[in-house]
């Protein structure tokens, strides 16, 4: 699944451009909490995404992570 392209923004449009939320940083170890998993613990870390121990259930969640958060 990849991103579709942005189109880039005109300055002679009445919209405002969208503003880019920053990815999460996630370490091995802290408590996080998903929209659809409920209460994790972060197990590893890569760039495109990070393993989440989910009550024995080890879950790759992709970035850019909207789901995931920290405690």
């Amino acid at each position: 699944m990849s991103t579709p392209a942005r189109r880039p923004h005109l300055p002679s449009s009445p919209f405002q451009p969208r503003a880019e939320t920053p990815i999460e940083v996630f370490e091995v170890g802290e408590r996080v909490t998903h929209d659809t998993y409920g209460l994790g613990r972060v197990v590893a870390v890569d760039t495109a995404w990070v393993t989440v121990d989910f009550e024995g259930r080890g879950i790759r969640v992709p970035s850019p992570f909207r789901k995931l958060r920290k405690l």
